[in-house]
């Protein structure tokens, strides 16, 4: 029935507590209406939130707490305003519920850092992870459905030969809902030409199951762990994650001379502004000699 749902945790928390909020906002349409991959990634925030502040009454949350809460995180910005971001949603929803009447958020600003977010793999970088994993491996075909399609890991792990027709893969991107329709490159044709047909996804686990984004980054990570000289040194530096080749693939097209708008047709980018920070690690001297190249043959044309 309706009326037990609504009474899920209300035995195992306090009435009017964080926990019992955060209980309510599981069950709330604004969390319900999130994808999966996002529902995981704000359930590990609130939980390490409830689990430290769960016992508190939320009619008694005062700005102070937020500032003290801010401070112990002060040192890694983003710790502080994931946190920060989604205690404004737990009260906007106590405010909702009639639980409070302000918001003892307001007025607080996000930790101010300079990022510029996860790394991008540059060409040293993809040559040496595909010298040592070699075609034919889990690992091989991994990487190149990331680099190749300039996807999300959320997206390259349901991918599968469902989502290939006639050279073209299309698939409906988990975070935006768009559809983006990407004409396979010739070598990522061939990897998956060369795959088995047992499986219409095409990256298993080693059980043989399909994995989830949390799970292939951290197999992804290891695999960049992996690789070595003949004296076992790492030769990729740390930070090189499935993100950094989603940029990578953005600074290929960028440095081949697509426009921002081909390239958001690939990776589904929905503004100017989020392609533009993909692409910023686009070499600067070969975007540069291609402007120079093109402003000498306009020169020529007008003779000047």
């Amino acid at each position: 029935m309706e009326g037990d749902k609504a009474e899920i945790g209300k035995k195992q928390t306090l009435p009017g507590s964080i926990a019992a909020l955060t209980a309510s906002h599981y069950r709330s349409a604004d969390y319900s209406g999130m994808a999966n991959a996002t529902k995981r990634a704000v359930r590990n925030i609130l939980e390490r939130f409830r689990a430290e502040h769960g016992d508190k009454r939320v009619a008694r949350l005062e700005k102070r707490h937020i500032q003290k809460v801010m401070a112990e995180k002060a040192a890694t910005p983003d710790a502080a305003n994931r946190p920060l971001r989604l205690l404004r949603t737990l009260i906007a929803h106590a405010i909702d519920l009639g639980w409070r009447r302000d918001d003892p958020t307001a007025g607080f600003k996000k930790l101010r850092h300079r990022t510029e977010g996860f790394a991008t793999w540059e060409e040293e970088h993809i040559e040496a992870f595909l010298a040592h994993h070699e075609p034919g491996s889990r690992a091989h075909l991994a990487f190149c459905l990331l680099i190749s399609t300039g996807q999300r890991r959320c997206d390259v792990v349901r991918m599968g030969r469902q989502h290939v027709r006639a050279g073209v893969l299309s698939i409906v991107q988990q975070k935006t809902g768009k559809e983006v329709s990407i004409p396979l490159h010739p070598n990522l044709r061939a990897v998956l030409d060369a795959r088995p047909k047992d499986n219409l996804t095409f990256i298993m686990s080693e059980r043989g199951k399909p994995m989830t984004p949390e799970g292939f980054t951290n197999w992804f990570r290891k695999l960049v762990e992996a690789v070595v000289d003949a004296d076992g040194k790492r030769l990729l530096p740390d930070g090189l994650s499935p993100h950094g080749l989603r940029k990578a693939s953005c600074r290929r097209l960028a440095e081949a001379g697509c426009s921002a708008h081909e390239i958001m047709a690939i990776s589904g980018h929905e503004t100017l502004a989020e392609v533009s920070r993909n692409t910023v690690a686009a070499n600067r001297i070969h975007l540069a000699e291609r402007a120079v190249a093109a402003l000498e043959g306009r020169r020529r044309e007008h003779k000047l």
